[in-house]
């Protein structure tokens, strides 16, 4: 399983997340603590926002441990907003177009899990893509996969309903297909203004989230940076999550069912 952190709030420079915490990205990459496999070194990347509208974006295949550039550009960029993923591979060779964040126009995503049975699925997922969604698609992963059919569903408008109608459709398949449904779910997306999640798993087993206030905003991490455990607060499965100007707000989230909005929950250091 792969590892991941996320950012909303005030600026901050990349290594607040990535590189400088006792139990960083880059140290998680080969000593992950909450997670089937402890190293995670197929590749890495990070997606941030600045000035433009579209996100900027480096991957590599190198182990994130390894690559000098990656610490650099971490301790110089400073965003608002910004994705950082390390990878162990579930499916899909080591390479760069199978490296996350996947974007498109102004969205980036990110994903830790998997889809059981997805190589029987591939095709007929890729089958309901449009033209331009389709031949997007770099690489092989579910992961990307996922991400161009919530597109196809709207995420542009409807961001936490496009993600419950993809997954509804590929749960929809598996049934049909194979005669069962496993998909676990945990993953961050955005437009560049908002940071959304969104864990779920069809068995409740879903990869772990952490969320903690972090300077003047939110981190959203598969595992904590740090051994300050009250400062970080799980989030449960079958939840999706906004940053927004509005703050931190988690909701239900059931892909068979409406997304019905409920008060925001609180999280504080």
């Amino acid at each position: 399983m792969c590892r991941w952190a996320a950012y909303r709030g005030d600026p901050l420079y990349l290594e607040e997340l990535v590189s400088s915490p006792a139990h960083s990205l880059i140290e998680q990459s080969h000593c992950a603590t909450r997670a089937k496999t402890t190293t995670n070194g197929d590749g890495f990347g990070i997606a941030w926002y600045g000035e433009r509208p579209e996100p900027g974006r480096y991957r590599d295949t190198l182990p994130a441990w390894s690559d000098c550039n990656l610490k650099s550009l971490a301790r110089q960029i400073r965003s608002p907003l910004f994705l950082a993923h390390v990878r162990a591979a579930t499916g899909g060779g080591t390479r760069r177009d199978n490296c996350h964040p996947f974007t498109f126009s102004n969205w980036s995503f990110m994903h830790n899990g998997q889809i059981s049975g997805f190589e029987r699925l591939r095709r007929p997922m890729e089958g309901i893509l449009d033209d331009e969604l389709f031949n997007a698609r770099g690489g092989t992963t579910d992961s990307e996969l996922m991400f161009l059919l919530a597109l196809q569903f709207g995420l542009q408008q409807t961001p936490v309903a496009a993600m419950a109608e993809m997954i509804r459709v590929v749960e929809g398949l598996a049934e049909k297909l194979l005669g069962s449904v496993l998909l676990r779910y945990t993953a961050a997306f955005s437009d560049g203004k908002a940071l959304y999640a969104i864990r779920y798993a069809t068995d409740r087993k879903a990869p772990t989230l952490y969320a903690s206030p972090l300077g003047k905003g939110y981190c959203l991490v598969s595992e904590p940076l740090n051994d300050d455990v009250d400062a970080w607060a799980e989030i449960p499965d079958g939840s999706a999550i906004t940053l927004s100007d509005n703050g931190l707000d988690i909701v239900p989230f059931r892909p068979m069912q409406a997304v019905v909005k409920t008060a925001p929950v609180a999280i504080t250091a």
